[in-house]
């Protein structure tokens, strides 16, 4: 890469670290956009899962006195069958159409939702926990976003931010451990790979840093608002294309 795709690949990294750390997921959203400009998709994909790896755990360590596997592995184990499944389904629907669909309910439920000061937490529900693990892997078999229906799972709860983060955060590991399987056994682990891991680290490190000291300030009102914000920014991202598409 020359000077201006190091830099870009290195301001992007930075950027995911911070959205990450402030909010325990979306650096896929933030990273992306940026790094298929200047790195292969495979690179792309593969970076975003060994990041994730490393973000995620350090996240759950962070937040490791609030865990609770309980409400955790209902969506586990969900995640775990609806995978395969979302893989399997793209053979017979448009990821296009997918894409537009899940991207409308992102926008609209967001949009909802921050239009409202306060709403009703949703009670305890196994069945209905696996369903949204179901749901949650399926998606992400298909489109790579694994942590849609989890989050907005855990907003709907009524649990703290802490709470919230301890709960979606475990969930979005396992999915990445998974892809990290899938991926090695593909071949997408090579030297050039560990020479773009090591050089986009410290930048992560440091947005990540900041993020969690953004994340230090918030309230549970205002992390709701932010959660709510890259569900709906990560909703037009799944929608504008398909639109210009068309």
């Amino acid at each position: 890469m020359d000077g201006l795709a190091i830099a870009l690949f290195l301001s992007a990294t930075f950027f995911g670290g911070v959205a990450t750390g402030l909010a325990g997921f979306a650096f896929g959203l933030v990273v992306s956009g940026v790094w298929l400009h200047v790195l292969t998709p495979l690179q792309t994909a593969s970076l975003i899962v060994g990041f994730g790896l490393f973000v995620q755990s350090y996240g759950i360590w962070r937040l490791r006195r609030t865990l609770n596997w309980r409400p955790v592995m209902p969506l586990v184990i969900g995640g775990a069958v609806g995978a395969p499944i979302g893989a399997w389904l793209l053979h017979y629907i448009d990821p296009g159409d997918l894409r537009l669909g899940v991207g409308i309910l992102l926008v609209a439920y967001s949009s909802y939702s921050l239009s409202r000061t306060h709403l009703r937490a949703v009670p305890d529900n196994i069945p209905i926990e696996v369903t949204v693990g179901v749901l949650n892997g399926v998606l992400a078999g298909m489109t790579g976003l694994a942590g849609v229906f989890v989050t907005i799972w855990c907003s709907m709860r009524g649990w703290s931010k802490d709470v919230q983060r301890s709960v979606y955060q475990p969930v979005l590991l396992a999915a990445f451990v998974a892809s990290a399987v899938s991926l090695t056994a593909a071949g997408a682990i090579t030297v050039e790979y560990g020479k773009l891991f090591l050089m986009g680290a410290p930048a992560l490190l440091a947005g990540m840093w900041l993020g969690m000291h953004l994340y230090g300030r918030l309230n549970d009102a205002a992390f709701r608002k932010v959660i709510l914000v890259l569900l709906l920014l990560s909703g037009l991202v799944l929608v504008v294309p398909e639109f210009i598409g068309r």
